[in-house]
């Protein structure tokens, strides 16, 4: 027994000793175990996608927002899970977001946030400058929203958004322009060899030692510090220009060179979007923030054919492919007018006013309310304005020199002016209408004559018998014109007793004479 008390478990002693390597699997225990909570929360914390959308309206922001978040498959599925954050995007900048799920409507790949602004005011600069950090830069997109309603002021309303953009960006600190610097050479080398992964996710070709290739002409001469995307809504409209205005193919052409070879500069991509038709806006945005489907990726297609379904993604677009597309555009110069324009102080001084030898120093407060500056010399914004026109306004142009938009085109008089105005016209018709009468009248015994001789005779037939109509209206007449005729002349005694006859005098004596001059008859002895 006393044997037995004394023995011990090995095991025991082994698993629970106290040794220096109990401790050490200990500390063991404890990092794998950190490790795998930080990798479940890393796992469930949602990538973050910024985007920076400029220009457009309250409503053509809401529904770029409702094109880039809506999903069919996910709405098909469960309706109670389709709910879309509200925008408030009416006052300074606007906000929202919506969160990206992958094809199989289960994981969220991201969550992509809304800055919205639509006036390109020097005030709101400093509402976008906290949002551009050297953690964010990475993951920010710029979107210039234009419409088609009015595609001949895409390029100056471009060209303030560029504006804008830049002068934020000069605010920044050394460490942010250096982030947006590596940022962009990254860009720039997708699809070029540079690096392993396209835009739209997909594996690149890989070369020789991974050197990306040369720059062409006019290719990324004046980057941003982020990457460009500019969206032209409302591309059904085409057909209104088309047939209101008579714009050609031609024109179309044009607009979209001067588009390219101002976004060739950026290295930005674009895109024509319209509500009735399906483009591949969700798939360049969502690639140009760098968020892949990890069950299905697509091939990002460009389109350069079809008018109204343009998409043109960043690095593919060139000098030569602009040129071919309509002959006699020159893109160098169009190219260097544009950096004319962005190479000008924010916001652009008004036009100034020299007429009548008045000081050019004073700003012209027309030209200011219409938003016009003084456009520099060589300038891409005037040679395209001068090319397209807004040509329901040519009448107005040459009407009044300055063009208010503000303003009606017709400005209605008073009603009582207008009326005064009708008096003498009504009048002189008046006197025309009598006028017109009279002759009717005097007219009016021959019309009739005139009138049977065109006609001709009218027949009928009344109980088998053909009648001449004019026939027996003559014999009506006739009958009429019988019983109606006056009765015979009367005799002289009958006139002599007329006591309305004036009274003959000669004869009267000559009777009262006979009287006297009568001899006695026999009877009156």
């Amino acid at each position: 027994m006393t044997a037995n008390a004394n023995r011990y478990s090995t095991y025991t002693n082994t698993s629970v000793g106290s040794g220096p390597d109990s401790s050490k699997n200990e500390e063991k225990k404890k990092d794998m175990w950190s490790s795998m909570l930080d990798n479940v929360a890393s796992a469930k914390r949602l990538p973050e996608k910024n985007l920076l959308v400029f220009g457009g309206t309250v409503e053509s922001q809401r529904e770029f927002f409702e094109a880039l978040s809506s999903n069919e498959s996910r709405r098909n599925l469960d309706r109670a899970k389709d709910k879309t954050a509200p925008i408030a995007n009416s006052y300074a900048l606007g906000y929202t977001y919506y969160d990206l799920l992958d094809a199989d409507q289960d994981d969220i790949l991201a969550r992509v946030s809304l800055y919205l602004l639509s006036n390109p005011s020097p005030s709101f600069t400093s509402l976008i400058k906290p949002l551009l950090t050297p953690q964010s830069i990475k993951d920010t997109l710029l979107v210039v929203l234009l419409d088609w309603s009015q595609p001949w002021a895409w390029m100056r309303q471009l060209r303030e958004w560029v504006l804008l953009i830049r002068s934020v960006i000069a605010s920044l600190s050394l460490e942010c322009k250096d982030e947006m610097e590596e940022n962009m050479m990254r860009w720039r080398d997708r699809g070029r060899g540079g690096s392993s992964v396209n835009l739209d996710g997909t594996e690149a070709i890989s070369t020789e030692g991974n050197v990306a290739l040369p720059v062409g002409q006019g290719e990324w001469d004046e980057i941003l510090g982020l990457p460009l995307c500019v969206v032209c809504q409302n591309a059904e409209k085409m057909d209104y220009l088309e047939k209101s205005q008579s714009w050609k193919e031609e024109q179309f052409d044009l607009v979209l060179q001067y588009l390219r070879t101002v976004l060739l500069k950026h290295g930005a991509s674009l895109i024509y979007t319209s509500p009735t038709l399906d483009t591949p806006l969700q798939s360049l945005v969502h690639a140009s923030l760098g968020i892949h489907s990890l069950l299905k990726r697509a091939p990002l297609k460009h389109n350069v054919i079809d008018r109204d379904k343009i998409v043109v993604p960043p690095n593919w677009d060139s000098t030569s492919k602009i040129m071919v597309l309509r002959d006699g555009f020159d893109v160098n110069t169009v190219g260097e007018g544009w950096s004319i324009d962005i190479d000008q102080d924010f916001p652009m001084p008004p036009k100034s006013n020299g007429v009548n030898g008045a000081d050019d120093s004073i700003p012209d407060p027309d030209a200011a309310s219409e938003g016009g500056v003084e456009d520099p010399e060589g300038s891409a914004v005037v040679l395209y304005e001068s090319q397209v026109k807004d040509s329901s306004l040519d009448s107005l142009q040459l009407a009044q020199q300055k063009q208010d938009t503000t303003r009606l085109e017709v400005q209605g008089a008073n009603v009582q002016e207008f009326l005064a105005t009708l008096v003498p016209r009504i009048e002189q018709e008046k006197k025309v209408d009598e006028e017109e009468g009279k002759e009717f009248a005097q007219q009016g015994s021959g019309t009739d004559e005139v009138i049977s001789d065109h006609i001709g005779p009218v027949q009928f037939n009344m109980g088998g018998i053909q009648v001449d109509a004019d026939d027996m209206v003559q014999r009506l007449k006739d009958r009429q014109a019988y019983s109606q005729t006056p009765e015979p002349a009367a005799t002289e005694e009958e006139d002599d007793r007329d006591p309305k006859k004036p009274v003959d005098t000669e004869r009267l004596a000559q009777f009262f004479g006979n009287l006297m001059n009568r001899k006695p008859t026999a009877a009156g002895k």
